[in-house]
């Protein structure tokens, strides 16, 4: 069994360094096949679905019993592509232009010094045929992300209508436009059958928000790319807020 080894310190008197194993209860299928491009928040992009498989022992239907009654869940996960990284006590967030910096505490970086995640996902259904897979929508997650934990998510307490939101007090405008050329129209049309997802929708969720990094600011002309379900995903910046899709490529 796969195991997160987690040392935490206690402040008791001979009581010393008690190391805790954090098994890995489950692993996350996504459209998002690297890093780049993943929405920098959850819900962001409801389009994008995938699932957890949950892996033996815990792959049980009584595990699950009673998580149907939930349309949302909380997923602790690693950071397993950066965890080899470690961490900085100051980052530069995407919101503050990719340049200022704030405390690491104070914020959702995934330079932390556990790298532990924390994501609110849709809940859409609980498949059984072959173990136990939750299906979910609106994750930020990348494929193969190892889960530590699911909880379901309360809105009565899980939502707190005052809540301060420190340097992000709202949702990010999705103001760029989004246009396709004629050939990225005419692939998604080829390929648009093998899948359960709206491409020209989950395209447009993720071009919305501009995944580039912050602080190339409008870089016009640039192109980008990143793998996407099992193709890879062309654009450019043609304008100021304009991105335009330039093909699909198996």
């Amino acid at each position: 069994m796969v195991s997160v080894r987690v040392v935490c310190l206690y402040i008791e008197e001979q009581v010393g360094v008690k190391v805790i194993d954090l098994e890995i209860i489950g692993k996350v299928h996504s459209c998002y096949k690297e890093k780049f491009g993943v929405p920098r928040q959850p819900g962001l992009v409801t389009e994008a679905k995938g699932s957890i498989e949950l892996l033996p022992p815990f792959n049980r239907e009584e595990a699950v019993r009673g998580l149907e009654e939930y349309s949302h869940l909380w997923i602790s996960f690693v950071f397993h592509q950066t965890s080899e990284k470690g961490w900085s006590p100051m980052v530069r967030p995407p919101r503050l232009g990719g340049n200022a910096k704030v405390g690491v505490f104070a914020s959702r970086s995934m330079f932390r010094p556990n790298p532990v995640g924390l994501s609110v996902v849709k809940l859409d259904g609980i498949d059984f045929e072959n173990g136990v897979k939750i299906i979910i929508s609106g994750m930020d997650l990348v494929d193969g992300t190892p889960v530590v934990d699911i909880k379901p998510y309360l809105p009565y307490v899980d939502s707190i209508a005052d809540a301060k939101s420190g340097f992000a007090p709202e949702a990010p405008v999705a103001d760029c436009q989004v246009v396709f050329s004629e050939q990225a129209e005419m692939q998604i049309k080829n390929i648009q059958n093998r899948y359960d997802v709206d491409i020209s929708l989950l395209i447009r969720q993720i071009l919305h928000s501009n995944p580039a990094p912050a602080y190339r600011g409008q870089d016009v002309g640039r192109e980008y790319g990143m793998r996407l379900l099992d193709f890879d995903l062309r654009w450019c910046q043609v304008d100021v807020n304009q991105f335009e899709v330039i093909s699909l490529v198996d």
